[in-house]
């Protein structure tokens, strides 16, 4: 099997076809077609369904993927440790927060982009954890608290959140005092959310009862500030809207602990200089 057919394969299965991955390639259409022929028959399964409008993979094709996508990854890495020159190459894939990506880590990707010509960066925002070694991930950009796992993470930044509702809300329904009012309150929430609180220091998880769930950050702050309950939030997304005063602190005699911004990447034996680099630049960014 050759390492270039695997390439070229997972071209195809990111550009959505084989026209759009050879131009991307600079190779002809029938090279492209070749080499899927050719890595097909060495399988001996269909990797692609052809349709008119381009190439889907199969589920089989789906599986090899991210089989794929390791196998290159661990040859980029070995390239990497004897190279003498210290250049980066090959597929950086990275995971990121769908609002907070695209507004703010994107610009960052592009600069480390233009730093290393050679380096491959293929990125995907989403608000979901996703699953780095199943999904074939190098690395994620997370926010908030991280849960126990095998993954190994680096801080980069720390930052805070508060509780927050609109002067419209809390005029209709007036603000809460303790945490025992958050109970009468409505709540505007992501999917799963636990409002972490310090209570004369010790940390109470509140469940807040939830009016409005969304799995985006950028949505419930657009139904607080829309008046439709109490929403928990990190200050780079409300500070703008409380010095207006669109939207009004509650429960500012409480803490809430500590938040960050991590790069978690799978437990490996060789560290990866691709990943350490966009440590680097993302400390260079935000580190503080």
């Amino acid at each position: 099997m050759n390492i270039e057919d695997l390439r070229i394969f997972i071209e195809v299965a990111d550009a959505g076809g084989v026209s759009p991955s050879a131009r991307r390639l600079g190779l002809s259409k029938s090279i492209v077609s070749r080499r899927l022929s050719r890595l097909e028959d060495a399988l001996g399964a269909q990797l692609f369904s052809r349709t008119t409008k381009g190439s889907v993979l199969t589920e089989a094709g789906s599986v090899f993927r991210e089989h794929a996508l390791r196998v290159i990854a661990e040859l980029d890495t070995a390239q990497e440790t004897i190279s003498p020159n210290g250049v980066l190459m090959g597929r950086l894939r990275i995971a990121a927060p769908l609002s907070f990506g695209i507004s703010q880590l994107a610009p960052v990707f592009a600069e480390l982009a233009q730093r290393h010509p050679l380096l491959q960066l293929d990125t995907s925002y989403s608000d979901r954890f996703v699953d780095l070694v199943g999904e074939g991930f190098d690395c994620a950009v997370r926010l908030g608290i991280l849960p126990d796992s095998s993954l190994i993470a680096r801080r980069i930044y720390s930052f805070k959140a508060c509780l927050v509702a609109s002067p419209t809300y809390l005029a209709n329904h007036g603000a809460p005092r303790t945490l025992e009012d958050l109970g009468q309150h409505q709540a505007i929430v992501k999917k799963g959310e636990v409002w972490r609180i310090i209570d004369e220091g010790k940390v109470i998880n509140v469940r807040p009862r939830g009016r409005f769930t969304s799995d985006n950050g950028e949505a419930v702050l657009a139904a607080a500030l829309a008046g439709l309950g109490v929403a928990g939030l990190p200050d780079f997304l409300i500070n703008q809207y409380i010095e207006k005063g669109e939207l009004v602190p509650l429960l500012i005699n409480y803490q809430i602990p500590e938040l960050g911004m991590f790069v978690v990447r799978p437990a490996g034996s060789h560290p990866n200089r691709k990943v350490h680099a966009l440590i680097d630049i993302l400390i260079e960014y935000f580190g503080q």
